[in-house]
């Protein structure tokens, strides 16, 4: 018996249904975002070393493929390994989100853009993952970003495209919770971490929801003991809120819930969304947590994560990061973005079956020419028809199920000797 040949660990081969269901939910997708007024753009596939290695992308710079230099010998893949110096070794990477590229693309093409551009990208990217259910080495990612607004427009309108997206896929009982960089580092400093245990200790905070409040506070002490404490004691307060019911995004449940938090652009901020964004779909909620922190690095306002009971992770997140783009154009940009995370939310969809009204399968005899064949199908083409010729099995009615299957709505049966397209019988094909 042969061996199994299968794809890349964590990567995956789509059937022509699957990869059909896919596009048709992509399509949707884009179909809402047009709406909305943002603009689909492309970026290459892979990025300069350095720019994805320049501590913008967080962990994930420690997941990113990494493409070889050309040219190089032996003793230069020894040196550089015997240095463990991966730039001697590769000059380019796979992209691993579409935020690094699009701030690359803006500040290459800034003069060609509108002074608020507000993109599309929906594309693969690579992580060198640890594979499991809903985690993958390449996946789709389906982003709008709003750059060159520094105002909470910008966060109203990513929350409410998003959440129309959502809502036209057909996805019920999804949360989008919402916070803010701003209030987190201020509840740290209220609790005595100082700005250089900030970043590491939000890295512990942000595990709280798979090691729980007490590892965390456990954690939190090797950098602070004492204000490790304060913030367990504030935890487990957050936990007994939200245990009890959504916390509404207002300055009146912000303040109650972290009184000596002195964060008053973040908290003004987060009360303006939650007034703003009081007509979302029925599917959608908008809430506050204030444990949410989102792990990469270059935020700096305003985040958000979408979470669904069916789902074990976040499907989606953003939130603003002013500080990239002057990372590559030398002067600070204001910038926005949201990202559903395609692989984990098209699996918790129920798309009806896609069958083409103008779509047909032309079933023949195998003595049928094949001159002919090609004559009807493209007459029935020219009439704006999706074609498929089929040579007949002896199983007809399996054949027809399956083509119903892949999406046909109808069929016909070209005899023999038959050479007029028009005098063909147009049958509707139905499920069994």
């Amino acid at each position: 018996m042969a061996a199994q040949i299968h794809p890349a660990r964590g990567m995956r081969d789509f059937l022509p249904a699957d990869k059909a269901r896919r596009e048709r939910a992509l399509a949707e997708i884009r179909e809402v975002y047009r709406a909305h007024g943002f603009d689909e753009i492309e970026t290459p596939v892979v990025e300069d070393f350095e720019r994805l290695h320049s501590g913008l992308g967080g962990d994930n710079e420690k997941l990113s493929f990494s493409v070889l230099r050309r040219g190089l010998d032996q003793d230069a893949l020894r040196a550089a390994a015997d240095a463990n110096n991966a730039e001697q070794l590769a000059d380019l990477g796979l992209r691993f989100d579409l935020t690094v590229p699009l701030a690359r693309f803006y500040a290459s093409h800034r003069a060609d853009l509108p002074s608020v551009f507000r993109s599309i990208q929906i594309a693969p990217v690579w992580r060198a993952e640890r594979p499991q259910k809903g985690r993958y080495r390449q996946f789709v990612q389906a982003d709008i970003d709003i750059i060159g607004e520094p105002g909470v427009l910008a966060e109203i309108e990513l929350i409410t495209a998003t959440a129309a997206a959502l809502d036209h896929l057909g996805l019920r009982g999804c949360s989008i919770r919402v916070n803010d960089r701003r209030l987190l580092t201020a509840m740290l400093a209220d609790c005595g971490f100082s700005p250089d245990q900030f970043d590491s200790a939000l890295i512990t905070i942000d595990k709280r929801d798979k090691i729980g409040v007490e590892k965390v506070v456990a954690e939190l002490a090797e950098l602070n003991a004492g204000a490790a404490t304060k913030v367990g004691e504030l935890l487990s307060r957050i936990e007994a809120n939200l245990g009890s019911g959504s916390i509404p995004l207002s300055r009146e449940a912000i303040s109650e819930l972290l009184p000596n938090v002195a964060s008053e652009a973040a908290i003004e901020t987060l009360d303006e969304l939650g007034k703003s964004l009081t007509a979302l779909p029925a599917g959608v909620e908008v809430v506050f947590d204030p444990t949410l922190v989102r792990g990469m690095g270059y935020y700096t306002a305003t985040i958000f994560e979408i979470a669904h009971p069916e789902s074990g992770s976040s499907v989606g997140g953003g939130g603003r990061y002013d500080g990239m783009i002057g990372r590559f154009l030398g002067e600070d940009v204001p910038a926005a973005g949201f990202s559903i995370g395609f692989e984990r939310i098209v699996d918790l969809i129920e798309l009806p079956a896609d069958s083409e009204s103008k779509s047909l399968v032309l079933v023949y005899d195998k003595d049928a020419h094949a001159a002919e064949l090609n004559t009807f199908k493209s007459h029935f083409v020219n009439q704006g028809f999706r074609v498929r010729l089929e040579r007949r099995t002896k199983n007809l009615n399996a054949q027809l199920e399956r083509a119903h299957g892949q999406g046909f709505a109808q069929f016909a049966l070209i005899p023999s000797g038959e050479t007029e397209p028009a005098s063909l019988q147009l049958k509707t094909l139905t499920a069994s």
